[in-house]
């Protein structure tokens, strides 16, 4: 069972044995000396590799219970703590827009007993604050990405606003004619809608909200006209007839939704922004204790449950190698530096 606590993190112990024979000692000792460095390298990494976990993991997941990012967590704690043997506890440290979690990683043991959740928030904040209690691309190293929920360009169902067309044009003809929601300044739903406006040329009113469910609600009762949200928190409010859906931000079309248009496809070429989930662990992490984390992680992602849950959720799995996380999360940075930039735009 996965339980939603905190671990006390021990010091490993260091064990002296003592061997008998000084003299026997010093010939293997001089023997392992003389082999090639990658040899001893080698010897070193397997036994690091077969001793991982070595005791109780943490996934840290730095947003309150509920939620993709939690549901995440918990799926790959379940599958972890049957493959490893050991338990695998999620621990939720939300606040502070995920830094207050994000910090207790940055600052925690670099031996793969602490993953934690990263998402969006992961490749803003570095932009959005003017310090962080840590360095985004140097206190952590990439595990592995877990999924994507491409976000999507929603309407109120009574609007008479149809597709991307429809915004752009009464966007450019009356700035500021359209009052769109989001979860904040510096949100994923708030970046989304300014790179959409950069990509464009027009410019929208933001209301912000705390969250995207009072957010949508409102959509849904008409006091605002657009949001972007990501799938797994449009879908209810699309399927219940109270919002409807403009465009999807994906490179291509949803088979949960395959008659929606991409926003590229809508005339906003290279537009495509998704709410992604992925892993990372304290940098420093041994490569082969990393690449058996990505390698179980990746297990987990091609399970038939953790496909089921992802599915419903409107979930893309992706999974991968350390380094193809590490390139998506450098272009992740750069995009939003960009979008932060131009925009001008800073946390709440």
């Amino acid at each position: 069972m996965v339980a939603s606590r905190g671990l006390r993190q021990k010091l490993p112990g260091v064990v002296h044995r003592v061997i008998g024979s000084g003299c026997l000692f010093a010939v293997a000792l001089c023997a392992w000396l003389a082999l090639p460095a990658n040899a001893q390298n080698d010897s070193s990494s397997s036994t690091v590799a077969g001793a991982f976990p070595s005791r109780p993991v943490r996934i840290v997941v730095p947003y309150p219970p509920g939620g993709f990012n939690d549901t995440l967590g918990r799926l790959i704690a379940v599958h972890l703590s049957k493959t490893w043997k050991q338990p695998v506890v999620v621990d939720n440290k939300p606040g502070g827009g995920t830094v207050i979690g994000t910090q207790v990683v940055a600052t925690a043991l670099a031996d793969g007993h602490t993953l934690l959740v990263v998402q969006f928030p992961f490749a803003a904040n570095p932009w959005l604050y003017k310090s962080l209690p840590y360095d985004t691309e140097k206190s952590f190293a990439p595990v592995v990405l877990a999924g994507r929920s491409p976000m999507l360009l929603v309407a109120n169902a009574r609007s008479d606003l149809r597709n991307v067309g429809d915004v752009i044009s009464r966007a450019k003809s009356k700035p500021k004619a359209f009052d769109y929601g989001s979860s904040g300044s510096g949100s994923s739903n708030h970046l989304a809608m300014a790179y959409f406006e950069a990509l464009a040329g027009i410019d929208l009113n933001q209301v912000p909200y705390r969250g995207s469910t009072p957010m949508l609600t409102d959509l849904a009762g008409g006091q605002i006209d657009l949001a972007f949200d990501a799938l797994p928190h449009v879908l209810p409010f699309i399927q219940s007839g109270k919002v409807r859906a403009l465009a999807i931000a994906s490179s291509r079309r949803s088979s949960l939704m395959p008659h929606l248009p991409t926003v590229g496809e809508s005339g906003v070429s290279g537009y495509e922004v998704s709410s992604w989930h992925g892993f990372v662990v304290p940098a420093g992490t041994p490569r082969v204790v990393i690449e058996k984390i990505n390698r179980d992680i990746n297990d987990a992602l091609s399970s038939a449950e953790v496909r089921k849950v992802f599915e419903q959720q409107g979930v893309i799995p992706d999974g991968g190698t350390p380094a193809q996380f590490k390139a998506f999360v450098e272009s992740q940075l750069t995009l939003w530096k960009r979008v932060i930039s131009q925009k001008n735009i800073t946390a709440d």
